[in-house]
């Protein structure tokens, strides 16, 4: 990743859903209805900007002794950059400094498994759909 795109927690929820948009919506089909949800607003927004536009984002929940990445997006002009796997230790760390938690969990597009493995993450369970694409649970112990 170039030492000038670091992740950053934003409170305008304006920049990931910009993000989101274009790579599951515009680029991947998911549907209005499949993409946005009522957890943004207690979700911890992070993004990557470049130029001081946002390029990459994923959102960070909490339930009980389980952190959730999600929403694990970059546009398509700045992948290969490891802004994905940036997005995940940073991740990784906020749960790891969160008194309490014991695991993190992530759903993974199917292709997308030796990614997340390469960062620590097991799959568990089948595959099941979200949308019309592959998705497998995955989780890293703290």
């Amino acid at each position: 990743m170039s030492g000038s795109l670091t992740v950053e927690i934003t409170e305008d929820l304006a920049e990931p859903h910009h993000v989101r948009r274009v790579v599951f919506i515009e680029e991947q089909g998911f549907s209005e209805d499949e993409e946005w949800d009522d957890l943004d607003a207690e979700a911890v927004q992070l993004v990557i900007r470049e130029a001081g536009k946002a390029v990459a984002s994923a959102r960070l929940l909490r339930d009980g002794e389980t952190g959730k990445i999600g929403r694990i997006c970059v546009l398509k002009p700045n992948r290969g950059q490891s802004l994905g796997a940036a997005l995940v230790r940073f991740g990784i760390k906020q749960f790891r400094d969160t008194p309490g938690v014991t695991r993190v969990y992530l759903s993974a597009q199917e292709h997308a498994l030796g990614f997340y493995e390469r960062l620590g993450f097991v799959a568990y369970g089948a595959p099941y759909l979200d949308g019309s694409v592959s998705h497998r649970d995955m989780e890293l112990r703290l």
